[in-house]
């Protein structure tokens, strides 16, 4: 198994620090995050240092950890020690946070800090070490079409960028005419649905007119997290519907994949979701060797964490479409050049990380 390639990989962490990263995102609201750092040996002695992201969404939790700090990870172990004490540790000792899920999001950047320092320390990759190769990253550019939807921030993206692929999240105001509009570009490969949702800023009403305009719409689009409800169910009681549904918010771990409602073909991988290295590898061996299409997800990083993902996609799931586009691409507004997919690997690949 992936995880059994990595679980033994000793490390040394010597000092351990944080860093506030800030940034207006396209989608209107001001995102923070959290960048680790630890640091210890090298192979020949030499500092060397391994980080990683916290990407929990409330400002106020990186705020209080900025002030109340970590508990003490100095010390030498190995990547499965390592997690086996942060899952007894309580990583938000100025308070529980909204969502019990950003527990997951602070161990996987903690986790991923220490899989890029072991790495580091032992002179080798990821995929070296899972012995495989990094192959070329395809994407797709994740965006919102505003509270009056348009086209226009898709046509700016692709004016930039032509050919560029797109996930989209559909809102009730959806018009016939706008999916007519957008599905003559035969460009949208994902919608997400938010359907999986609730009680946050990302939730979006349920409307079983919407869902069957974009089923009957965008024939090949990928459907991610629709809500079954009345009203809804029924359309997804279509086998070929169902072949191209897929999930996101409600997977933690593979008991999360093995509950869905049906076994599924299609699945997005965001690993903070999992929390450890090991929970986020057994789910994605798991789905690989049932033939399930994965595609890896982003959550507007703003540091390392995104290189992390298309380290990742790279390995496991290069050729699907990944919604871990370059993060100029959550910019506010479209400027300057934007990378094109696919995203070829970077000359220095040691460690966990793309740069």
């Amino acid at each position: 198994m992936s995880y059994d390639r990595i679980a033994d990989l000793s490390l040394t962490i010597d000092d351990v620090s944080m860093a506030r990263l800030e940034r207006e995102t396209s989608s209107g609201f001001t995102r923070v995050t959290t960048e680790f750092s630890f640091e210890g040996p090298g192979p020949e002695g030499e500092p060397v240092e391994g980080r990683g992201e916290d990407v929990t969404y409330e400002t106020e939790d990186h705020d209080a950890l900025a002030e109340s700090g970590l508990p003490d990870l100095t010390g030498e172990y190995t990547i499965d020690s390592l997690s086996s004490r942060l899952a007894d540790l309580d990583l938000f000792p100025a308070g529980a946070p909204d969502r019990e899920v950003f527990r997951n999001y602070r161990q996987w950047g903690l986790e991923a800090a220490a899989l890029d320092l072991a790495l580091r320390q032992a002179g080798t990759d990821l995929a070296s070490r899972l012995e495989t190769e990094y192959e070329p990253v395809r994407f797709v550019a994740s965006t919102r079409l505003g509270d009056d939807p348009s086209t226009d921030r898709v046509e700016a993206l692709r004016e930039a960028v032509p050919g560029l692929e797109l996930k989209l999240d559909p809102t009730p105001e959806w018009d016939a005419a706008l999916v007519e509009e957008l599905a003559a570009i035969d460009a949208v490969r994902i919608l997400d649905l938010k359907g999986q949702y609730s009680g946050t800023e990302v939730d979006v009403e349920v409307s079983p007119e919407l869902y069957e305009r974009l089923i009957e719409g965008f024939p090949d689009a990928v459907l991610e997290d629709p809500a079954l409800e009345a009203g809804t169910e029924e359309l997804f009681e279509d086998e070929a519907v169902r072949s191209r549904t897929s999930w996101d918010a409600p997977i933690h771990g593979l008991e999360d994949v093995q509950e869905l409602p049906w076994e599924p073909e299609w699945l997005n991988i965001k690993p903070s979701r999992f929390g450890s290295l090991e929970s986020l590898l057994e789910t994605i061996d798991y789905c690989q060797e049932r033939g399930m299409t994965l595609y890896g997800g982003g959550q507007f990083e703003l540091g390392v964490g995104r290189g992390q993902l298309q380290a990742l996609a790279s390995v496991f799931y290069p050729d699907t479409p990944n919604d871990v586009a370059p993060g100029a691409y959550n910019d506010p507004e479209v400027t300057g050049e934007l990378p094109a997919s696919p995203l070829e690997p970077p000359a220095d690949l040691e460690g966990f990380r793309w740069s």
